[in-house]
């Protein structure tokens, strides 16, 4: 209890360099810009994970709506599988590619 006494003693009498806010924005420590800044890189990074998050959903889309782009990823799909082996494989890819 005596702590706490102490603590509201001090509090109300500053002593000489005075109280807290006395001196207005002289005692503002030097680093306060870091938080602005920071704030403001959060919001960069927020709407930069957006664009990307958009950009991909796009971009699969539009290769799931591509035959050739399905029949590609299929073929990859069974040679990674080992259902098919290496010269099935660019025999079947260099017939997708030429049409």
């Amino acid at each position: 209890m005596t702590m706490m006494a102490t603590l509201t003693a001090l509090a109300a009498h500053p002593g000489p360099g005075g109280g807290w806010h006395d001196n207005g924005w002289n005692d503002a420590p030097a680093w306060w810009p870091v938080f602005p800044i920071t704030f403001g890189l959060f919001w960069v990074a927020v709407v930069a994970a957006g664009f990307y998050l958009v950009r991909r959903r796009m971009a699969t889309a539009a290769a799931q709506s591509d035959p050739l782009a399905r029949a590609h990823a299929t073929l990859a799909e069974r040679f990674a599988r080992g259902e098919i082996d290496e010269d099935e494989y660019y025999s079947r890819s260099s017939a997708l590619r030429q049409g």
